[in-house]
């Protein structure tokens, strides 16, 4: 029977990943976690621990399937964010670093606002910023809404592991179609992929096209709750979106023509791109 120890596996898996990945030896090293079911301080510790075929069989076979394009994620099903880790199917979509831009600004807004603690969290997906907001702040009151209810699963199974879900309530919901209530934070990481772009983006070949596809000029589902919002924020309340980088001028004019008079402000991200829409209201 063939061996292969840790290291050499390691080494030989980060060089095939180099080619399409800056983070190839990561990436193996999460790979072997996942088939060897350890921790990445046990796979440091134990460099020539030797794998037997079959953990060689299973670790190259996910190998393969990043090298034609499938997620690192969906193969091992989840995904750390913002210090928690998130199971992920391809009913949602994988939640990333951009978004942790949100996150920290809506810590700020709410850490400088005590008494507001009613929260909507519109196309929540894996139920990312929901949770993860939740298990910030024991007073908030969380409404996680998606118009798939897939993704509701998937983020209701989030919510059982990571945080007390009766915090959080999960509705199927078309973003705030018919909702009567009213919240402080609007909060959301809509489609914003204008349709045609979309079409030549490796993202769209695996993950779901529903959480990615914005319309003709990417902001049709943003309009909407845009338009929307005026009915459910409460004064003194923010919206706070997630944007593509090239949306930073057509969706400050989409503000100012559905709800003029607001203070608005883009946010810029660490790759120096535009990438949140804040609103005061």
């Amino acid at each position: 029977m063939t061996k292969t120890k840790i290291i050499e596996w390691l080494n030989k898996s980060a060089s095939l990943l180099a080619e399409r990945s800056e983070l190839a030896s990561l990436e193996a090293r999460v790979i072997l976690c996942h088939v060897l079911d350890k921790s990445r301080e046990w796979l440091v510790t134990h460099p020539d621990f030797e794998l037997d075929n079959l953990q060689i069989d299973q670790a190259n076979q996910m190998i393969g399937r990043i090298l034609i394009g499938e997620p690192l994620p969906y193969l091992v099903g989840k995904q750390a964010f913002f210090g928690l880790d998130f199971k992920v199917t391809p009913d949602v979509l994988i939640p990333r670093p951009e978004t942790e831009l949100l996150i920290e600004e809506c810590i700020t807004w709410l850490e400088e606002h005590p008494t507001k603690r009613k929260l909507a969290d519109i196309g929540t997906g894996s139920g990312s910023i929901a949770i993860t907001l939740a298990d910030r702040f024991e007073d908030l009151q969380v409404t996680a809404i998606d118009i798939s209810e897939k993704a509701l699963n998937v983020a209701r199974q989030n919510a059982e592991l990571i945080k007390n879900k009766t915090q959080i309530e999960f509705i199927q919901n078309d973003l705030l179609e018919n909702c009567s209530d009213r919240f402080d934070v609007i909060a959301a990481n809509l489609p914003y992929i204008p349709s045609e772009k979309l079409k030549s983006l490796a993202v769209s070949r695996h993950e779901p096209i529903l959480a990615l596809d914005g319309g003709i000029d990417g902001l049709d589902l943003i309009k909407r709750l845009l338009q929307q919002s005026r009915n459910n924020l409460k004064p003194g309340g923010m919206i706070i979106l997630e944007i593509e980088e090239g949306q930073s001028e057509s969706v400050q004019n989409l503000v100012d023509k559905l709800l003029p008079g607001v203070e608005k402000s883009i946010l810029i991200d660490l790759a120096n791109h535009p990438r949140i829409l804040k609103i005061m209201v």
